[in-house]
């Protein structure tokens, strides 16, 4: 554990963003070389890389799943080992995920299967929702086979080292839109020779607004959250002829997040026309709902019972994305939590600092699974 805290430590000293997490990569792999594994192969979907332990002998596959990349957030710590660079940390745990992973190969290898196989993946870019569509069409990563996979995300305000499930959705169906609206300009003194979209945009606001139901607790629940608003520009002799409008929109799964993105893109459509405007728009980060299979959240169930683990259902899914939804969409598998505490700060705040000693429960829940799918 003192090695592992180390390690989950210089991680979170050295964050690397998404689609930049070379040395991250580098870093771990050189400790996996280390240790007795079958085969690793590198640079999967960027800088991601899976370490494979195989017993030779048939039986399931299983992929367990870390993310390497950190956020662009200025921590606000005054941690010894807090981030050496500007503007990047590893306020979401990613830090701890990766040292979790790493502890479960020393395990694995200290400890040989006797049958099946283990996949460790460490996947880049999740923040973004770019990593795991990259690493799944990745020729090195497509041909290969998974029966289950799975993976966890620390979760504070839950109590420490508890593992929290939900069969079905576990994290929401997510994506994010740039709609523009294209009018004409005008000197400001005649704004009725030109086609100015403020009244537009009002309306759109006012429409997408009254589509949401923030209710996490029922199943039509969808939520537009408008994240930045531009028109015109700061030239105070001409009338605005240009908008463009950015919105995060969720849902509980991609079926409903699909129609809120219909409703969107429609009542946006008709008002611009209405205002005899252009429109185009284009989507950003995408992250699909994290579909859980229900046998595959009964062993995660079983394994923590027999491990001692406090267990938690949650009865609604969590707002946020989480691209391991685009694994849960071509494979079986299971996300779950794992508690970081009653009294820690949020996910993405800049004080936020996952805890050492929950690296052993997270090392202990997925060796568990482990030995209840394949003993």
């Amino acid at each position: 554990m003192e090695d592992l805290i180390a390690i989950r430590r210089y991680l979170h000293q050295h964050p690397e963003l998404s689609g930049f997490e070379m040395r991250t990569s580098d870093f771990l792999i050189k400790e996996f070389k280390q240790l007795k594994t079958t085969q690793i192969i590198e640079e999967i979907g960027g800088h991601g890389f899976i370490v494979i332990f195989d017993s030779g002998m048939e039986g399931p596959s299983l992929l367990f799943r870390s993310e390497l990349d950190g956020l662009p957030i200025q921590e606000s710590s005054d941690l010894e080992y807090k981030s050496i660079f500007n503007s990047k940390g590893h306020q979401c745990g990613h830090d701890g995920h990766m040292s979790i992973l790493l502890g479960l190969g020393k395990q694995l290898a200290a400890n040989p299967i006797k049958k099946g196989k283990v996949t460790l993946l460490f996947q880049p870019a999740e923040e973004t929702g770019e990593g795991a569509e990259a690493v799944i069409h990745d020729p090195l990563f497509r041909d290969l086979r998974f029966d289950e996979v799975f993976a966890l995300h620390n979760l504070p305000s839950f109590p420490f080292g508890a593992i929290i499930v939900k069969n079905d959705s576990f994290t929401a169906a997510v994506k994010s839109v740039v709609i523009e609206l294209h009018g004409k300009t005008a000197h400001a003194s005649e704004p009725e020779n030109g086609i100015n979209p403020a009244k537009a945009v009002g309306e759109i606001l006012k429409d997408i607004e009254e589509l949401n139901i923030n209710e996490p607790e029922q199943a039509n629940f969808k939520l537009a959250t408008l994240v930045h608003v531009k028109i015109g520009e700061p030239a105070y002799g001409v009338a605005a002829g240009d908008a463009s409008i950015h919105y995060t929109f969720r849902s509980w799964t991609n079926e409903k997040l699909a129609e809120l993105e219909n409703e969107i893109i429609e009542k946006a459509t008709a008002i611009a026309n209405n205002n005899q405007l252009r429109i185009s728009h284009h989507f950003l980060q995408r992250f699909y709902a994290s579909e859980n299979n229900p046998e595959s959240v009964d062993l995660v169930r079983k394994a923590c019972e027999k491990s001692g683990f406090n267990l938690i259902e949650n009865s609604t899914p969590f707002k946020w994305g989480e691209d391991f939804g685009y694994f849960t969409k071509k494979y079986k598998g299971c996300l779950f939590g794992l508690g970081a505490g009653l009294n820690q700060p949020a996910l993405h705040h800049p004080d936020y600092d996952f805890p050492d000693q929950l690296l052993k429960k997270g090392v202990e829940i997925f060796y568990a699974i482990i030995k209840e799918r394949l003993e």
